[in-house]
């Protein structure tokens, strides 16, 4: 955690702000050039400025939508294809039974160009974008999730790498290969010693002249028994160039199987998406030709988080999909099945279960095609919100179908339903590309660095304020309002007129918000990374305020265009306002209350006695002697 917390928090506010009040200032004009000089880079994503109680909405309001008449055709006549392999050719019970896929199914999905989605046609793709690639990966989802791995694993992060980083002459050479040539690809990054800390890998690659050698292993990386091309990850001497000393920084590297070299062992046996090959690869004396690196040389970990940033907004498309087959199976049986005189879907137990289900669906859908629209859009601005429907999604995805489970009763728990091999395949994708609980505080910190380099921009301008009025009474005049209730956040001219109660709600979540930042960068300062409990309380909060919002604009906009589901998505944004404004006012209020300062204390004490005794450490019930 240190190295991933000093990763996040590089930049954070050096001191503590500490100009609480302000006096109006006129003649606001003087040396705006200078005061423009001191803002940071414009970053027009939603979730970063609500750290700072300020609103974005380019990529929010109106719900985004991005792609052409022809590219909505094009991709609706890939979907009828799709469904039919799924319903024709795959079989999910037997890939899960036999744990693997067999070679004519596979034939078939390169067939359909389902391993080269978003390559160029050029290169032997299907040359899709984000958001239509998003579609397809809904139909993947509600079907299996274990070759479904398989999918993403190639394409999603196993050649990613290139289509990001790759030079032209990489493109020209690999793309076809793994689009169209059956060659699949893999990415290596995990290792025994390195989970969550990425920035601790021993994987070593020396630098011979014009070649690397790379030694070493990686642990469970999916697709690593079948794929011949991997993006991979080592240490690598680096000198630095302003102290001129050496040190270690990961590279990374495209890496043949044919180099040499490259082994894997058996597949693991896993306890879901077992029709995915999940394997240990090892390197030994691997040569990698010098231009064969990824990206450049030392910045390999700029390189694999991008990789896994750019490919979590198809995870919550994915588990929409997967999360519509569980409603739908659900609903089939609270339909048809009676007890005591009634069909299930009369109970109002049962109605409070299907409404959750699908409050959450929307809410999935909604964020996942958002950021699928915003990255087509050409924006980088997406990282905090791709995390958070991560997070998002492989919760819900997890609620919906154990709620599935427990509405059909001991049939749910039959293998022939199917929903428990749902439930054991989605129980992964709380902890892969990314575990939640990492994701939560790279959502946490990585808004706090925003939110400071804000207010150590308002303790440069005080230093010398006559150079600096603009700046200065700016957020003076902004904190004066909000003080009296005046200003602020309002979120009533992007929502239809039957929303802006519920706008209303949403605005004061992010006011308090944004005040709730700075009163912890206040209490905290730097030390504000050790506190987890305050950053997941923050996270939980961005992740209900991010859910409101898109689905206001979402909702917004069947209505606006007359939908014939406008009546019932407003109301499933109704209720999940509801429920997600008391739930963000709830994790802000303990954010800073004393009461959850205390409890936090206890539970690390009890938490260490715990580890100090390698276990549960009360006595026995019926051994008080």
């Amino acid at each position: 955690m240190t190295k991933f917390n000093n990763f996040v928090t590089k930049k954070l506010v050096s001191g503590a702000f500490q100009h609480r009040c302000f006096t109006a200032v006129s003649n606001t004009n003087i040396h705006q050039k200078h005061n423009e000089d001191l803002l940071p880079k414009p970053n027009e994503s939603f979730m970063a400025n609500i750290f700072r109680g300020s609103l974005m909405c380019k990529h929010v309001f109106p719900y985004p939508d991005v792609l052409t008449t022809e590219q909505k055709e094009f991709t609706n006549s890939l979907i009828n294809p799709f469904e039919r392999f799924f319903l024709g050719v795959n079989d999910a019970v037997r890939n899960d039974d036999n744990s693997k896929i067999d070679e004519n199914t596979l034939t078939a999905l390169w067939e359909l160009g389902a391993f080269g989605i978003q390559v160029p046609v050029d290169y032997g793709g299907l040359g899709l974008n984000n958001t239509q690639y998003g579609r397809l990966c809904q139909i993947v989802g509600a079907n299996d999730l274990g070759l479904g791995i398989t999918i993403g694993a190639h394409q999603s992060i196993g050649f990613k790498g290139i289509l990001l980083y790759g030079t032209p002459e990489q493109k020209a050479k690999y793309l076809p290969m793994v689009s169209s040539g059956k060659v699949y690809a893999a990415f290596a990054l995990t290792e025994p010693s390195s989970g969550s800390d990425a920035g601790s890998i021993r994987c070593r690659a020396v630098k011979n002249n014009n070649y690397y050698i790379l030694n070493g292993s990686k642990i469970w990386i999916s697709n690593g028994g079948i794929a011949d091309i991997m993006t991979v990850f080592a240490q690598t001497e680096q000198v630095d160039k302003k102290t001129g000393q050496k040190k270690d920084k990961v590279t990374a590297f495209i890496v043949e199987r044919s180099f040499g070299g490259v082994s894997h062992g058996p597949p693991e046996k896993k306890m879901g998406i077992k029709a995915s090959n999940t394997a240990e690869v090892y390197f030994e004396d691997v040569k990698i030709p010098i231009e064969n690196v990824l990206g450049k040389e030392g910045d390999g970990f700029k390189v694999a988080m991008n990789i896994l940033n750019n490919g979590r907004f198809g995870m919550g498309a994915t588990l929409s999909g997967t999360m519509k087959r569980c409603i739908d199976i659900a609903t089939a049986h609270a339909n048809n099945r009676a007890q005591f005189g009634q069909k299930l879907k009369n109970y109002g137990s049962i109605k409070e279960k299907l409404a959750q289900m699908s409050i959450l669906h929307y809410a999935t859908e909604s964020m996942a095609f958002t950021i699928s629209q915003i990255m087509d859009s050409g924006s980088q601005d997406y990282h905090l919100e791709a995390a958070i429907s991560k997070i998002y999604a492989s919760e819900s995805a997890w609620y919906v179908c154990d709620e599935a489970i427990q509405i059909l009763g001991g049939m749910g728990f039959m293998k022939e339903a199917g929903v428990e091999r749902i439930l054991r395949d989605l129980r992964i994708f709380r902890i892969f590309e990314g575990t939640n609980d990492i994701l939560r505080l790279f959502v946490a910190l990585t808004g706090i660095q925003y939110a400071g380099s804000h207010l150590t921009d308002l303790q440069r301008a005080f230093k010398n304020p006559s150079a600096n009025l603009g700046l200065i009474f700016k957020e003076a005049s902004r904190r004066a309002a909000s003080s009296i209730g005046l200003g602020g956040v309002d979120l009533n001219s992007h929502v239809v007129a039957e929303l802006k109660p519920y706008a209303k709600n949403t605005a004061v979540c992010i006011n308090v918000f944004g005040q709730t930042v700075e009163e912890l960068l206040l209490k905290y300062k730097k030390n504000i990374v050790n506190e987890q409990f305050v950053l997941n309380c923050l996270a939980n909060a961005a992740i209900d305020i991010y859910a409101m919002v898109v689905t206001q604009s979402r909702s917004s906009r069947a209505f606006s265009l007359q939908l014939t589901t406008a009546e019932h998505e407003l109301n499933l944004t109704k209720a999940l306002t509801i429920q997600a404004s008391e739930r963000a006012l709830r994790n802000l209020r303990n954010a800073t209350s004393k009461n959850s300062e205390a409890l936090t204390k206890k539970m690390s004490s009890i938490a260490q006695t715990v580890c100090e005794n390698n276990g549960v450490v009360c006595t026995g019930v019926l051994d008080l002697n």
